[in-house]
């Protein structure tokens, strides 16, 4: 590929391939300095033809490399790898928001597969394509090279719809940068990573990049409409169609949600038809998530009819409000990832109509990061829970009693516990008829960190270990 066939630059160097980390640099590469200069000797000494970097860069290059300035070399590298690879699914969905991207992204595939498309989710479950098993994936949104290659692959595999997750970190460092989206949908935003936003408007900021600068101009943004920055969120969609969800929905209003004993009945009003729909999963941000599922298929496949008769197949995504198992003496388990105050208080709620006894919920925080909500979490788990066992989550680098105790700060009730395994073999020992408990926060994951190591664990193995 000639460099200038995808970026500025007027030179006609040919290109073999790039990146930004320069241990994967290899001959006449293009390598991107965007966190550290002093990567760039090595990637000279691997062989790169070009690097890009900021325009005020000082470090002295050879005459004998292209180096291209730029005031953004993130997005402008982001952009060059979309044109380097050069294709992605002709449809393609993105869903931001602090809650329920994963869900929603998992139920669009869910849908679409359903109706015959072949059709892949990407995001913190990794990529799955149809109904395979998820292909893991470090990060919620992959670096830009990494996920420019990835849909290039799925367009050469025939794949013409993606439902992809799109995370604040993946907006803002632009490593979805290039993605053409058809259709943007926006769930909600409540307290989480502010230990790199530092705050909620610049955190909101970075969620409406997606509706900015990857939405295209004849796209449609689907978005909560009860949420408090509606107005703000709507603002940043001018000139491009938006239909709403939620209480206040026009095209997808709930009206009620019911619960029952394997999921909850809905009555809704879909596209100005009202009609009752049973889904298999609990909790009214569930019944949310399946109005804005709903809508982003149908803007997608232009098919209203047909996605609305898909509903009933749908399965709750591994980790997200998920019952595991149930005890010999009728107790029930769940996991969820719920890892922020807003997702926790929404879990228990959800779950709070389902249970005949005691609601029970194990969690931690974690390491590293926003210290400020752990006793927000633990006051919620306090007032809302009938026994809560505050255990570790990922303490990473951090010490973990210390987290621990801030959240105890405000959980008198909690027990303390250190290590996970025990904490979640006491729970489940100490389970009565009628009581549901709720393994929170890591939801998904099979891996633990602690101090730099990501050391084997997953609590659904626990779960099964305790029961079976």
């Amino acid at each position: 590929m000639l460099l200038n066939k995808f970026t500025n630059c007027d030179c006609a160097v040919e290109i073999s391939g790039l990146s930004a980390d320069s241990r994967e640099i290899k001959p006449n590469f293009l390598f991107a300095s965007l966190n550290d200069d002093k990567f760039i000797a090595d990637a000279i000494a691997k062989g790169a033809t070009a690097i890009m970097v900021n325009e005020n860069c000082k470090i002295e290059i050879p005459q004998n490399i292209i180096v291209i300035r730029s005031p953004n070399p993130a997005k402008d590298f982001a952009i060059a790898c979309a044109k380097f690879f050069g294709a992605q699914p002709a449809h393609t969905a993105a869903i931001t928001g602090t809650n329920g991207k994963t869900s929603i992204a998992d139920f669009i595939r869910q849908i679409l597969t359903a109706m015959g498309k072949k059709a892949a989710s990407n995001g913190t479950l990794g990529m799955i394509k149809g109904n395979n098993p998820p292909i893991p994936s470090p990060n919620t949104t992959p670096v830009c090279n990494v996920l420019q290659k990835d849909l290039k692959n799925l367009y050469d595999e025939g794949y013409d719809y993606l439902a992809i997750e799109a995370s604040s970190h993946g907006l803002c460092q632009y490593r979805l940068g290039g993605v053409k989206v058809n259709v943007a949908g926006f769930t909600n935003l409540t307290r989480d990573h502010l230990d790199y936003h530092l705050t909620m408007d610049n955190y909101l900021d970075a969620k409406l990049i997606l509706f900015k600068e990857n939405l295209s101009d004849d796209g449609v943004a689907v978005l909560n409409a009860d949420i408090e920055e509606f107005e703000t969120i709507l603002n940043a969609c001018k000139g491009k169609k938006v239909i709403t969800y939620g209480h206040n929905g026009k095209e997808l209003k709930l009206l009620k949600a019911t619960p029952l004993t394997d999921g909850q009945r809905l009555n809704i009003i879909y596209y100005g038809k009202e009609m009752t729909i049973d889904i298999p999963l609990a909790g009214e941000f569930q019944a949310m998530n399946i109005l804005c599922a709903l809508g982003m298929a149908a803007e997608l496949t232009h098919n209203h009819d047909e996605v609305i008769k898909q509903v009933t197949t749908i399965r709750g995504a591994k980790g997200r409000l998920e019952l595991v198992k149930q005890t010999p003496n009728g107790a029930a388990i769940y996991i969820d990832y719920a890892h922020t105050p807003d997702a926790l208080e929404n879990v228990i709620k959800a779950l709070r109509p389902h249970t005949k006894n005691k609601l029970r919920v194990l969690f931690g925080c974690g390491g590293n990061r926003d210290a400020g909500k752990r006793p927000i979490m633990g006051k919620i788990a306090n007032n809302l829970a009938d026994v809560v066992y505050v255990t570790d989550d990922n303490p990473r680098f951090d010490d973990p009693a210390p987290i621990r105790e801030q959240i105890l700060a405000e959980c008198p009730k909690g027990k303390n516990i250190a290590d996970r395994a025990t904490a979640i073999k006491t729970a489940i020992s100490e389970l009565e008829s009628g009581d549901i408990l709720i393994l929170a926060g890591k939801g998904h994951e099979t891996g633990q960190y602690v101090k730099g190591k990501v050391l084997p664990f997953s609590d659904h193995d626990e779960v099964i270990k305790n029961i079976d």
